[in-house]
């Protein structure tokens, strides 16, 4: 059978990369001076020399999106709440007791294996960078000890490839390892001639000599067939090579059930767009001039403490030490040393200029809102309490959080289960749940905050109509307030059964209005029994109405006579 080629897949990585560096002017511009420490771009095994600050003088807008990273990982995945449940599209079917267990139980399981693993500082990673270049990445798999583990990426070091629908599904890298890591993660096998002759051969220090690898994650088509395998029959086939190794060979070939690969992006212009844009590119310009006015201020205030200085040609040095003397002859008019000029900056104002543009980028990363979430990540916070605050800035965040959830959280679940249930972590489910998909609800404290905003609206129509009925009755008829019921409950999130069916709301209501009838009947009854009292106690044959109704009134003779 005819051998497999790499070329299919160094071209396509070729591909992936060039999209890439169509980015990375502006993803340099941000590592420069918003997130020195992350991003990856110098084609060295070492990211370390990569990192530097010189031109950070203020970093405010490092901080806030430090706050950024720490306020999502607290308001939608933190360790120390659920923040996501487990249920069904069919709400009496998730309340039936088995279900209802083996959900909870899953869950449970789920949240353990989050706890253990290293998932919660791998996402906060991922909320960094999705806050800073508008795009995050890492992978999730499989672990002996762990159950899951997870590798964060940052933005430079991987290029991604988007499907028909706009979803990531494909993911290259370059990485770089030793001789000695190829040969224990790969086998000597599998390594080129040149490496393992380095291996065999060399003095040890050539062991840890740095060997550029590729690694290719894409759609198993079916178009590329291995010899007798489609890629072990994976949706996703794994490919490592030696980047610029001569003979056409791969270090392994691996496959996946589902995508590894979570690739959240903060926002996208159009389709077309595989990389995302977030706070990060909207706060560079600001950034940038927060920078120059840091430096001017430095500069006045140099030239306020150490002024340039106007020297008499005679004097031939300035002794500027605390205490230190200059001689000069007192013969030559306007002898002396004194300062060139005469600055007087006003650095209030200066102040007052950088404060105005540190507010604006905390804007641009909501460092407001994310504060206050990281500082009372714990039960006294409320999602009550987050929408009061800072309502207008939830509804910007709507549809990022919707993306995050789509393109983050429900990969991460999916990928989560799948691997526990192939590791038979996960109980068999109860054969009512045959044909069943599972419905992933979240309840963090962002979400259910996000759920929150439209209650507002809500309770202030609710309270209008009551205020303006007091006045005019009938402006209670314009108020449903079965409908208004039924909408706060789902937009809280609620539990279903906690709000009854129009079925159930009609009979009982029904139920109500026969119970009233009866009790108005039976409040009516000790009247009714004192009239009756009344009219059997009565004498006939007195000419009384009484008489008159019953027909015993006595006959008057005369008119019987005449």
């Amino acid at each position: 059978m005819k051998r497999m080629t790499r070329k299919p897949f160094t071209d396509r990585f070729a591909a992936l990369k060039a999209e890439a560096d169509q980015w990375r002017p502006a993803w340099r511009d941000i590592q420069t001076y918003i997130a020195p420490t992350r991003g990856f771009f110098d084609d060295t095994p070492n990211h370390g020399r990569e990192i530097n600050h010189k031109k950070v003088i203020n970093g405010h807008a490092t901080r806030a999106l430090n706050t950024l990273a720490s306020g999502l990982t607290s308001g939608l995945t933190s360790p120390s709440r659920p923040w996501f449940r487990l249920g069904l599209a069919d709400h009496d079917l998730a309340e039936f007791d088995p279900v209802k267990e083996w959900l909870s139980d899953v869950q449970n399981r789920m949240m353990a294996v989050y706890s253990k693993s290293n998932i919660y500082g791998v996402l906060n990673s991922v909320y960094g960078e999705v806050g800073g270049f508008g795009t995050g990445a890492c992978i999730i798999l499989p672990d002996y000890r762990d159950v899951i583990r997870g590798r964060n990426f940052t933005v430079g070091e991987y290029y991604l490839g988007t499907g028909a629908d706009n979803r990531v599904n494909a993911f290259a890298r370059k990485v770089y390892k030793t001789i000695g890591q190829l040969i224990e993660e790969f086998g000597i096998d599998n390594v080129s001639d040149q490496v393992r002759i380095a291996y065999q051969t060399a003095a040890s220090p050539n062991i840890d000599r740095w060997v550029a690898v590729c690694h290719l994650v894409e759609f198993n088509d079916k178009r590329i067939h291995d010899g007798t395998r489609v890629f072990n029959n994976k949706s996703f086939r794994s490919l490592y090579w030696e980047d610029g190794s001569p003979t056409d060979t791969f270090l392994d070939i691996r496959g996946f059930e589902e995508f590894p690969v979570l690739a959240p992006r903060w926002d996208t212009t159009t389709t077309a767009d595989i990389y995302g844009r977030g706070p990060g590119w909207d706060a560079l310009g600001d950034v940038k001039m927060l920078q120059k006015m840091e430096i001017s201020k430095l500069k006045a205030l140099d030239k306020v403490v150490d002024p340039p200085m106007q020297v008499d040609a005679s004097i031939e040095e300035v002794n500027q030490l605390p205490g230190g003397i200059t001689r000069s002859s007192a013969m030559v008019p306007n002898v002396g040393a004194r300062p060139l000029f005469q600055i007087q900056p006003d650095f209030n104002m200066i102040e007052n200029s950088i404060s105005k543009t540190e507010y604006r980028i905390s804007e641009s990363f909501y460092a407001n809102l994310f504060m206050m979430i990281a500082q009372a990540d714990g039960p006294k916070m409320t999602a009550r309490e987050i929408v009061e605050r800072h309502e207008e800035k939830l509804l910007m965040l709507g549809p990022v959080l919707e993306r995050l959830e789509s393109e983050l959280l429900d990969p991460l679940i999916d990928r989560t289960f799948n691997i526990m249930q192939r590791s038979g972590l996960i109980p068999p489910p109860p054969e009512e749940l045959q044909g069943q998909d599972l419905k992933i609800e979240y309840i963090s404290m962002l979400a259910q905050a996000q759920k929150m905003v439209g209650t507002t609206a809500i309770s202030q129509l609710a309270g209008f109509t009551g205020q303006l009925s007091a006045v005019y009755p009938e402006a209670l008829d314009n108020f449903d307030p079965d409908a208004a019921v039924s909408e706060y409950g789902e937009m809280l999130g609620v539990p279903p059964k906690l709000v009854r069916s129009p079925e159930e709301v009609a009979a009982l209501r029904d139920q109500k209005a026969k119970a009233a009838q009866q009790a108005q009947a039976a409040a009516a009854m000790p009247a009714m029994v004192e009239s009756a009292k009344k009219l059997s106690e009565t004498q006939l044959n007195n000419n009384s109405a009484l008489d008159a109704l019953t027909g015993t009134a006595p006959v008057d003779a005369e008119v019987v006579n005449g």
